[in-house]
């Protein structure tokens, strides 16, 4: 499943405090997926790796009550409070990382929700996520029993997907445009590979703290190569000197540029759509930059104007009201199937 479909599915499940598993390759999101949900629904958010526990952290450290004089378990500082009332997600992240024994500690906690004399507060909710075991990650074979405590969701990389996510953390132009115009560096993994640094969303994300940063751009090279690996960053660094034919970006919102595209070229025409999109996620409020850009959709290529377009709507700006969007549909509708 696409990262938006186990979103938007996980978010109705946590309501039914019903145990969730999400799996998938690394640096693919699944963390964020569930992150996201949080800060959406204004949860309270614990991220517990059951890899650094020992089978005794969950249940509690015993000791001896001298009043009842009983044997006790203080109950851990890690897990919300049982008087908690607030709604929340209690994240067990790479849950299958840690050993049988752990995992098996867990096993209450997660169907009975709770574990020992520990009770888990009526309005919080368990999701687990890990790496599948053919990814060669270091993973432990999931007991049967554990497996079955969940809803398992196996999460998948979706291009458009990451491309609205992109839009919305306000990721670089030019590795968005770059990695429409070549969507297989956007995930590079293969567990078959003793390669160190490889493409993800997550290491793209890295990029673009890399190019944002005050590094050297002669060592740009060395340095994205170490991120996603030097095919990826070759690639992405070619495209990035397609950004310097670009016309300019703001006249063109202000209606005031008045040359041509003189190059019909996909790297081109991805980047500059791409760009435009960006400088009216900045002003979407702005009618007559909408108006501009649109006027300006009708000189490009059908392909690169319905792509412009369409990221302009999923991008939340109203470009239906402007004057000349009858035109645009009239011209362009032969390609709307």
């Amino acid at each position: 499943m696409k990262a938006s479909q186990i979103s938007s599915v996980v978010e109705e499940l946590i309501k039914k405090r019903l145990p969730i598993f999400i799996w998938g390759p690394p640096g693919i999101g699944k963390s964020s997926v569930v992150k996201e949900i949080a800060v959406r629904r204004e949860l309270a958010f614990i991220d517990l790796r059951l890899s650094l526990l020992d089978p005794t952290d969950l249940k509690g450290i015993p000791f001896f009550e001298a009043e009842t004089r009983e044997g006790v378990w203080a109950k851990p500082s890690f897990l919300p409070r049982e008087d908690d009332t607030r709604e929340g997600i209690l994240f067990l992240d790479e849950i299958n990382t840690a050993p049988p024994a752990v995992q098996a500690s867990a096993y209450q906690l997660i169907l009975d929700r709770k574990v020992g004399e520990y009770t888990l507060p009526a309005g919080w909710s368990i999701v687990a996520a890990g790496n599948r075991e053919n990814d060669r990650g270091v993973v432990y074979k999931m007991p049967p029993p554990l497996a079955n405590r969940f809803v398992h969701f196996e999460m998948e990389v979706d291009f458009a997907d990451w491309k609205r996510w992109a839009y919305g953390a306000g990721i670089e132009s030019s590795i968005i445009a770059y990695l429409e115009y070549d969507r297989q560096m956007l995930f590079t993994f293969d567990p078959t590979s003793h390669a160190k640094a490889f493409a993800t969303p997550r290491s793209w994300e890295y990029v673009d703290s890399i190019v944002k940063s005050a590094i050297a751009e002669e060592l740009h090279l060395d340095v994205i190569s170490g991120a996603v690996g030097r095919e990826a960053a070759i690639g992405y660094l070619s495209y990035r000197k397609v950004m310097d034919e670009l016309p300019d970006l703001h006249a063109i919102a202000a209606g005031s540029f008045t040359g041509e595209i003189g190059s019909a070229d996909p790297r081109l025409m991805t980047a500059l759509s791409i760009g435009l999109v960006n400088i009216m996620r900045e002003r979407k409020d702005d009618r007559e930059a909408v108006a501009n850009i649109l006027e300006f959709s009708l000189t490009l290529p059908g392909e690169y104007s319905i792509m412009l377009i369409r990221d302009l709507q999923h991008s939340g700006i109203a470009i239906e009201k402007s004057p000349n969007w009858k035109q645009w549909i009239e011209k362009f509708s032969y390609l709307l199937g």
